[in-house]
């Protein structure tokens, strides 16, 4: 891709901060979390505040920022990098465990660490771009955008936060429990993971509220 058409990219994927900064609202805040849909390990959201983007050269700072599924983990890893030393990006970070999932379920568990991110940027947004729910609770003013990862930079941000955030965490989870692979998947239902479960059980970081785990801590039918 050249770089007339990254600009053009990113430039698109600016159109709803945009909107936004035209009602005069200045701190503009992406949300997205990693971690509904794996049958082990937490769900994990970020708020991303980025400068506001107005130059060429403002633009060209983030050159391949995208949905974090549509990058490698490498890329994924760079950008978090970028991000995190950008002096004039604020991120929060929240966190809910798989047992707080199992007793409140995904949903609210996902809105619960979203909020947590939001107290955890240490600044107070104007307004609240979400990827794909509603979110109850917050005194902001927000925004729910479908697919926002792909719609918007500054959710596009937030993916890949929470990504390499909750990568690394199962990452870490592999060393307590080996067995499993958490190293290679993440905690999601792949193949090998659900055989693994079978062969030794289901862990303290299972979901045990997830299908194919049943509530007494075995493999459905």
């Amino acid at each position: 891709m050249t770089e007339a058409n990254e600009l053009s990219r990113l430039r698109e994927m600016y159109v709803f901060e945009n909107e936004e900064l035209r009602g005069n609202k200045k701190i503009i805040c992406g949300i997205d979390e990693a971690g509904r849909g794996p049958l082990a390990g937490p769900v994990v959201s970020s708020a991303v505040v980025l400068p506001i983007l107005e130059s060429e050269e403002s633009f060209l700072e983030w050159v391949g920022l995208n949905d974090s599924k549509k990058l490698s983990a490498k890329k994924r890893e760079r950008l978090h990098e970028v991000l995190f030393n950008h002096p004039n990006v604020r991120i929060g970070i929240g966190i809910v465990s798989e047992k707080t999932i199992d007793d409140i379920n995904i949903l609210k568990a996902t809105q619960v660490s979203m909020r947590k991110a939001i107290e955890n940027l240490g600044l107070e947004p104007d307004c609240l771009l979400v990827d794909g729910i509603n979110l109850p609770g917050v005194k902001h003013y927000q925004r729910k955008i479908i697919g926002g990862d792909a719609l918007s930079l500054s959710v596009a941000a937030a993916s890949v936060i929470a990504k390499v955030t909750r990568d690394a965490i199962m990452t870490d989870l592999h060393e307590k429990y080996p067995q499993y692979g958490f190293n290679k998947h993440k905690g999601y239902g792949t193949k090998e993971h659900i055989k693994n479960i079978r062969l030794h059980g289901p862990c303290e970081i299972h979901r045990k509220t997830f299908y194919p785990i049943s509530l007494s801590g075995e493999i459905g039918v």
